[in-house]
C-alpha cells in the first residue's frame, strides 16, 4: 500500500520525464543520500570506508562506464582496467607538470585522456562486433599497460614503474582521512551516475539502445553508426578514466601499471553480469557484490577454519557458479529482481497472478 502513485497526477511532459517519477522513489533516494553522507562517515570505522565503501563507490563507477559501452551500446569490451589507468596515470602527470592545477580538474582531464585512447581504440567497432571486438579491447588492455611499462616518462621516471598519487586538496581543505576522502568519492559518484542516469534517457541513450538491438536497422532509419559508436567508447572510456584517478588518488595511494591489469577488468565485467546490462542500478548491485562478497567468504573460511588456500580457490568458484546462475537464471541480473520486486510490491496485498 505504501508502494503506489495513485494520485501523484503529472501535468507537464517535464514531470512525466523525471528521473524518478514516483515521490516513493525521490523521498528513498534523499534518504539513502542522507544516510550515505551524515551517518556513515560517523558510524563506520575507517576500515570499512577504507576497504569497503571506497572501492564499492569507484567499481561502481567504472562498472557504470563499461555498461555504457556494453550494456547501452551493446559493443563488448575488455579494456575497462586499460582506460582507469589511462585517467589515473594521466591526472598523476597533469598535477605534476602543471603545479597549481586543481585536483578536480585534473581528474577531469584524465577523464578525457582516457576518453580520447577509448575512440582510438573504438575505431575497429566500425567493422568488427561481438568477440572479435572483445579480442581488439583486450589489445588495449596490454598495450597501455605496456606503455606505462616502458616509457619512463608516463611514471616521472620511476625506476620500478611506482608512482605515489600526489595529496587531495580542494579550496584549500586536505581530504587526507577515510572520511573526507569517502565523501569526495560519494559526491563524485552520484553527480556521474545521476548525469549517466540522463544520458541514457535522451536521444544519445536511444540512439545507442537502437545500433545495440541492431545496428544495420539503426543505419537504415537514420543513426550515423559511426558517431553514435565512438561516442559510446568515449563516455564509457570517460568515466572509467575518472574512475581510476579515484582508484590511484582516493584508495590505493600508490600504484604501479599492473594495479590495472586484466583481473580488474574481467571483474568489472562480471559486476554489470551480476548486477544488471543496461542498466545503471546494476552497476552499483553488481558493484556491492563483487566487493561485499570476498570479505563475506573470508568471515565464512576462519569460522570454518578452513586454510588460506582453500579460501581463495573458494571465492573463484563461488565467483564462477554465480555468473553461470545469473547467465542461465536471470540474465538481467540483479537490477531485474529489484524491479519484479517493486512491480509485486505496486500490487500488494492484491493478487497479481
Amino acid at each position: 500500500m505504501l508502494y503506489r502513485e495513485a494520485g501523484q497526477f503529472k501535468t507537464s511532459y517535464e514531470a512525466d520525464g523525471q528521473i524518478f517519477p514516483i515521490l516513493q522513489d525521490r523521498v528513498a533516494l534523499l534518504a539513502m543520500m542522507a544516510l550515505a553522507i551524515v551517518a556513515v562517515p560517523l558510524c563506520a570505522s575507517a576500515y570499512t570506508l577504507s576497504a569497503i565503501l571506497i572501492p564499492f563507490l569507484i567499481f561502481s563507477l567504472a562498472a557504470i562506464g563499461l555498461n555504457i559501452l556494453t550494456g547501452y551500446a551493446g559493443q563488448l569490451s575488455l579494456g575497462t582496467a586499460a582506460f582507469m589507468a589511462v585517467g589515473a596515470f594521466a591526472s598523476y602527470n597533469f598535477i605534476l607538470r602543471l603545479p597549481g592545477l586543481p585536483v578536480l580538474l585534473a581528474f577531469v582531464l584524465g577523464g578525457l585522456s582516457a576518453a580520447l585512447v577509448g575512440i582510438a581504440f573504438g575505431l575497429p567497432s566500425l567493422r568488427i562486433r561481438g568477440f572479435y571486438l572483445a579480442a581488439s579491447t583486450l589489445a588495449t588492455q596490454f598495450f597501455v599497460v605496456w606503455c606505462l611499462t616502458k616509457i619512463p616518462y608516463l611514471t616521472n621516471y620511476s625506476a620500478s614503474g611506482v608512482i605515489t598519487a600526489q595529496p587531495i586538496v580542494i579550496l584549500g581543505h586536505a581530504f587526507d582521512t577515510p572520511e573526507r576522502k569517502y565523501l569526495l568519492v560519494l559526491c563524485v559518484v552520484a553527480v556521474m551516475a545521476l548525469l549517466a542516469k540522463n544520458m541514457v534517457r535522451s536521444n544519445v541513450g536511444r540512439s545507442w539502445m537502437a545500433v545495440r538491438d541492431m545496428d544495420v536497422a539503426a543505419e537504415v532509419i537514420g543513426f550515423r553508426l559511426m558517431r553514435t559508436k565512438l561516442l559510446a567508447f568515449a563516455v564509457s572510456s570517460f568515466y572509467c578514466g575518472v574512475a581510476g584517478a579515484l582508484y590511484a588518488y582516493a584508495y590505493l595511494g600508490t600504484v604501479e601499471p599492473e594495479a590495472y591489469n586484466l583481473d580488474l577488468s574481467f571483474r568489472i565485467l562480471f559486476m554489470i553480469i551480476i548486477g544488471g546490462v543496461g542498466s545503471i542500478l546494476g552497476s552499483f548491485l553488481g558493484a556491492a557484490f563483487i566487493v561485499l562478497l570476498p570479505v563475506m567468504l573470508n568471515v565464512i573460511a576462519h569460522s570454518l577454519l578452513l586454510p588460506t588456500s582453500v579460501a581463495s580457490n573458494l571465492e573463484l568458484m563461488v565467483f564462477g557458479a554465480l555468473i553461470i546462475f545469473f547467465l542461465i537464471v536471470e540474465p538481467h541480473g540483479l537490477a531485474r529482481l529489484w524491479q519484479i520486486g517493486k512491480e509485486k510490491l505496486r500490487l500488494w496485498p492484491f493478487p497479481h497472478e
